[in-house]
């Protein structure tokens, strides 16, 4: 892989994993733009490096709570932190199924070519704009489910509970597919559940670092595993391709939260839209 190669994936990554937009879904498409056609211990060796840097970019970006969360957690105290740490680790159980018993159909998905990636951009265009729509409701007087009326926008909804949590897992393990946006699927379901968009932003990429981290461990298992291949792209790449999707996840993280706050998804479901019927269109081209 060319450095420039590594540099736009990386800007990619680091922009894509946070905005609703599907980060593996946008990878597959530029590495199709720029005829990146990596062998599969490079392809994995070059996606270790950059979901570490974008899980880096979210611990620091959010680190006040991230801390908190943690002394919390580990010292036992029991209150909201600890609860919110629970539930965290509840959400992470679907997709943690899916990773352990699905992995390699997921992979297959993975190979399948944009007309996939295509359709799944649609539907994260779908639940953007049915969350749109719920927030429409709210700010004309009809509240969402949980949720008082009168209350400010900024406000608006009530704290993510167990079912909730849940239910954003859920989403969470079905947006493994190419396409499908992570961070988009979350957020939209938890603002469908009526919880606040602030929170639902905050919580969609805490409950990621642990499912990350994790696939990460696996993948570097592989590649340490005995007669696995040895990579040929050289670590020059790889530290542009690092430094690259976290430097722009960092801006792309803090970026999405003040969006959320907002209530300006709508506009990512246009182009989710637009591109996945570039990609249905594509094969035909």
């Amino acid at each position: 892989m060319e450095w420039l190669d590594a540099l736009i994936l990386g800007i990619v990554q680091g922009l894509t994993e946070y905005l609703p937009v599907s980060s593996s879904g946008h990878l597959e498409i530029f590495k199709k733009i720029l005829g990146v056609d990596l062998p599969e211990d490079e392809n994995l060796q070059f996606s270790v490096i950059v979901h570490a840097a974008t899980v880096l970019s979210t611990i620091v970006v959010l680190w006040p709570m991230f801390s908190r969360l943690c002394k919390s957690f580990f010292t036992f105290k029991r209150g909201y932190d600890f609860d919110y740490v629970c539930k965290i680790l509840l959400s992470c159980i679907p997709v943690g199924i899916v990773g352990v018993f699905f992995k390699e159909q997921v992979e297959e998905i993975f190979g399948s070519g944009l007309l996939v990636v295509g359709i799944c951009l649609c539907v994260t265009a779908a639940l953007l704009f049915f969350a749109h729509i719920s927030d429409l409701r709210a700010a004309n007087g009809l509240p969402r489910r949980g949720e008082r009326r009168g209350m400010e926008s900024a406000s608006r909804g009530r704290n993510i509970g167990w079912w909730d949590a849940f239910v954003i897992g859920c989403a969470q393990a079905v947006a493994v597919l190419p396409g499908l946006s992570r961070s988009g699927t979350t957020i939209a379901t938890g603002i469908l559940l009526g919880d606040k968009r602030t929170e639902v932003a905050q919580f969609s990429f805490l409950m990621v670092i642990l499912p990350i981290l994790g696939e990460c461990l696996l993948d570097v298992k592989d590649m340490l595993a005995p007669g696995a291949p040895v990579s040929e792209t050289g670590a020059g790449a790889l530290l542009i391709g690092f430094f690259a999707a976290f430097i722009v996840g960092c801006a792309a993280c803090k970026w999405m939260v003040e969006l959320v706050k907002k209530g300006k998804l709508v506009w990512f479901a246009l182009y989710c839209v637009a591109m996945g019927i570039l990609c249905i269109l594509w094969p035909a081209a």
